[in-house]
């Protein structure tokens, strides 16, 4: 048999054992896989440097956490008319790579800047600012690509998997991190994640070689003003219900956020610990997470529909509040934020991307970007000023924390609830105009 027909066959193989896990055409084989490849990257990325961001923020100290958080929102609000430009001013197509290239570069910077002062308490805030912005913006790029080459129908079907992607990323992240944090300093990692970045960029090249017919307006920009995704987020019903549901998702989770570095900080003194107990929390939820994208968020998805999707976190959350209003061990806030990502991992965040597939190309990246990264560091910044002003450095259990988050959850159970709805009109809509 000869080389050709030998390579042949194992992609022909490799394509077989694909089509048993996904539903997924064979033109759509090359695309899915440099998809996955892409997010595994991206994540691996984000999920070497997250323990060690997470490590720093626990040394600063609670109290300056949630200023951390207000500066990061206020530097969102900055960087939103920034990025309406560059979205509006060039090409779709260099906006990804042109982003990812900048970050890590400054990666590299921060490697030589902490390197020099590993105890400067000014580099170790900024390192935090900048990687909640990171970790934002490259993750909403990359759906805004998404949703740019794959259509609804090929979304419901493949997100789940290309959800995947990111989890094994995730999952491979907090490997890397066990095993180089016991060679090389926790600050060395950064070099290895913006290796894993430019990887990601120049998976995002070979998709839009790949899906050529989806990528045909991508020499355009997105159009629009350059706050144009701020203006439709307010003014569009279903982009309001999504900035809703995202930002009292994020006013929980930081509440748990807050309430476990308090804990960490209390229980778990040597830093190299606390780097390896947030690494192995990454490391469970990923496990799950992964096997749950690959064998059942499509058929959810398909099954249930996008509601019951997004019903799930905001249920996981209400009991999770009733669980830390009662008894705030360190235990029960570590599993609460574990389920909490499980759910949002692989069932939310599909679930939402596939909401963005029937929006104008300009808005999957102006809006998407706005609402993943102003109003996502909203939630965070609102809810770092009321656990400061209602825990009183008691935590959880101590203050009326409580008290104020089963109200949002029951604003949050309803607006999941009512979006879903709206996606279903939209889509039924679509379905019959086609």
């Amino acid at each position: 048999m000869s080389t050709d027909q030998n390579g042949s066959s194992a992609a022909s193989s490799r394509r077989s054992r694909l089509t048993r896990l996904v539903d997924v055409a064979p033109d759509e084989v090359a695309a899915l896989v440099a998809s996955f490849a892409m997010f595994f990257a991206l994540l691996s990325a984000y999920f070497i440097i997250r323990p060690v961001r997470d490590e720093m923020g626990v040394a600063l100290g609670k109290d300056t956490l949630h200023q951390l958080f207000t500066i990061v929102f206020i530097v969102m609000l900055a960087l939103v008319p920034l990025f309406g430009f560059v979205a509006t001013r060039f090409p779709r197509r260099y906006v990804l790579p042109s982003i990812y290239v900048f970050f890590a570069a400054n990666l590299v910077i921060f490697w030589l800047a902490l390197k020099a002062s590993p105890d400067d308490r000014w580099a170790a805030g900024s390192f935090f600012v900048w990687a909640s912005v990171f970790n934002l913006f490259v993750v909403s790029l990359f759906w805004s690509l998404m949703s740019e080459l794959w259509s609804h129908e090929e979304a419901t079907r493949l997100y789940g998997f290309i959800s995947a992607g990111g989890t094994a990323g995730a999952l491979a992240g907090p490997l890397l991190t066990q095993g180089l944090v016991r060679v090389f300093e926790p600050i060395d990692l950064l070099l290895v994640s913006a290796a894993l970045l430019v990887a990601s960029m120049l998976a995002s090249l070979q998709l839009r070689r790949l899906r050529p017919a989806e990528a045909k307006g991508s020499a355009k920009p997105a159009g629009g003003g350059i706050l144009d995704g701020a203006i439709k987020t307010f003014t569009t019903p279903m982009f309001a219900r999504i900035a809703a549901f995202v930002f009292i998702a994020n006013i929980i989770g930081t509440f748990f956020y807050l309430e476990q570095a308090r804990l960490v900080a209390a229980s778990i003194p040597d830093s190299a610990s606390r780097v390896l107990f947030f690494s192995s929390r990454d490391l469970a939820v990923s496990i799950v997470t992964v096997l749950i994208e690959v064998f059942g968020t499509a058929a959810i998805l398909r099954r249930f529909g996008v509601t019951a999707a997004l019903l799930a976190l905001p249920v996981a959350g209400a009991i999770g509040v009733l669980l830390l209003t009662f008894h705030n061990a360190l235990w029960i806030v570590a599993a609460v934020m574990v389920c909490e990502r499980i759910v949002t991992f692989s069932l939310v965040n599909p679930a939402i991307k596939v909401i963005y597939t029937l929006a104008e190309p300009s808005d999957k990246y102006t809006v998407q970007n706005f609402i993943d990264t102003v109003v996502f560091r909203g939630g965070d910044a609102a809810s770092g000023w009321l656990f400061a002003l209602v825990g009183s450095g008691l935590g959880f259990a101590g203050g009326a924390t409580g008290a104020i988050c089963l109200p949002l959850v029951l604003i949050w159970l309803r607006t999941a609830k009512r979006l879903g709805a709206n996606h279903e009109e939209r889509a039924a809509k679509l379905s019959v105009s086609d």
